[in-house]
C-alpha cells in the first residue's frame, strides 16, 4: 500500500520542490528558572564542582636537540646530555602549563619533587580550562 503523501526520496525527480514543501514539527524549549536554593548548591567558590578532576602533571629535568641520525644511534647505556645543571630547579607543568618549580627528592625508592617556587592561585589556573 503506498501513502499519496510521501514524496519520491529521489533528488531529481523532486528538483522542482522547494523549501516550502519541507514541514518540521518544533517546539520552545522551555527552562525552570533557577531559585536562591539552587543557586546556594553551587557554593561560594564557583570552582568547587571542579576540584575533584583529575589534571596531567610531568616534570621536566631538562631539554636537548637531537639529529636524527643520533636519535637512530642510540643504544642501552647511552648518556643524554639535558640543557640544566644539576643544580636547577626542574619544571613543574600541570596540562602543558608551567606552574611551579622544585627540587628533586627521594622518597623511600621513589622520586618526588619538592616545592621551591610556584605560581600565584590565579596564574595556575589561567590556561587549565
Amino acid at each position: 500500500m503506498e501513502d499519496k503523501n510521501l514524496k519520491n526520496s529521489n533528488p531529481s525527480e523532486n528538483s522542482g520542490s522547494s523549501k516550502e514543501d519541507t514541514k518540521v514539527d518544533s517546539q520552545v524549549a522551555e527552562f525552570d528558572e533557577f531559585d536562591e536554593s539552587t543557586k546556594k548548591n553551587f557554593g561560594e567558590n564557583k570552582l568547587d564542582f571542579l576540584q575533584d578532576l583529575q589534571l596531567n602533571v610531568f616534570i621536566e629535568l631538562g631539554r636537548t636537540k637531537m639529529q636524527i641520525k643520533d636519535i637512530l644511534e642510540l643504544e642501552r647505556g647511552y648518556v643524554i646530555e639535558l640543557d640544566k645543571m644539576a643544580s636547577e630547579p626542574v619544571d613543574i607543568y600541570v596540562n602543558n602549563k608551567k606552574i611551579a618549580e622544585g627540587e628533586v627528592v627521594v622518597i623511600d625508592k621513589h622520586f618526588g619533587i619538592r616545592i621551591t617556587n610556584l605560581s600565584q592561585p590565579a596564574d595556575r589556573l589561567k590556561g587549565l580550562y
